[in-house]
């Protein structure tokens, strides 16, 4: 490992979800999420990546015709300043019943514990729409309930899940991500029943609760899919929902009840269950 390492920070005025996703569709690495913005750290130089974040920024400017201003600084530092670093940023998430905390710090003794080493925030409890379906989870999974997570990610939410005594299968369209839900199930001593690289519409089953925790669009584009999947009288739990966005969801489940809504920041989850 290099000596030194380069550390970004980037702290976009408005629409940090776009910057958000900019940087997790350009980085090979994770970044920090913090208060305002980003943190991006690499023994590379990031310079280019400043530049890239830069005319980002003009074009949304364009795009969206208001100004955005994008406060970015460039540092090298020592690498083992790095992992101390990186190992204090990452706190302990508290959302009753979990807490979720990475393996260098200690579990609770009351709560239900997920253990996870983050690469990134979002899938780890930090974002808002995870703490909103962890909360979900929480209060609507009943043990022994069959549970699919669609589009499982780090996994999280299917840990939550099978350790409130659901029987959980999971699917992810990325293979990268069904690898990760993997790992994170052993280190959590839990077991899914099925876990498949594909798409919701592959299920053989129904269940008495099905998550999505992906984002609108997608929510909207599957919502045929996952109706299909619930069970009379189970709960379908949406998340990864922009409040801007809301109403396009409540449409598209216009035969649908809404049992609870979950706002976190500009993030919202929506928990429908079937009329009648």
């Amino acid at each position: 490992m290099d000596e030194i390492y380069y550390e970004l920070t980037v702290n976009p005025s408005s629409h940090r979800e776009l910057f958000a996703d900019f940087l997790a569709d350009t980085l090979p690495v994770g970044f920090e999420e913090t208060d305002t913005g980003f943190i991006v750290r690499s023994e590379d130089d990031l310079s280019t990546l400043q530049w890239g974040l830069e005319q980002f920024a003009e074009a949304l400017q364009k795009a969206l015709g208001s100004s955005i201003d994008v406060e970015m600084t460039l540092e090298k530092k020592r690498t083992e300043d790095w992992v101390r670093a990186y190992q204090e940023s990452v706190t302990p998430v508290e959302v009753a019943p979990f807490y979720v905390h990475p393996t260098w710090s200690d579990p609770h003794p009351e709560l239900v514990n997920i253990v996870l080493d983050p690469a990134l925030a979002f899938g780890t409890g930090h974002h808002p729409t995870t703490a909103s379906c962890l909360e979900a989870v929480g209060r609507f999974v009943e043990p022994g309930d069959d549970v699919i997570d669609v589009g499982c990610g780090s996994g999280i939410l299917s840990i939550a899940a099978c350790k409130l005594g659901a029987n959980v299968d999971a699917c992810d369209t990325d293979p990268v991500s069904v690898g990760n839900t993997l790992e994170n199930c052993e280190l959590n001593d839990v077991d899914l029943r099925h876990i498949w690289e594909g798409s919701a519409a592959q299920a053989t089953a129904t269940y008495d609760v099905v998550i999505a925790n992906i984002v609108a669009d997608v929510l909207v584009f599957i919502a045929d899919e996952l109706k299909k999947l619930l069970r009379p009288g189970g709960r379908l739990i949406l998340s990864g929902i922009l409040d801007k966005y809301e109403a396009k969801i409540v449409e598209a489940y216009a035969d649908m009840d809404v049992a609870e809504r979950i706002a976190k920041e500009e993030w919202v989850t929506l928990v429908v269950t079937p009329k009648g």
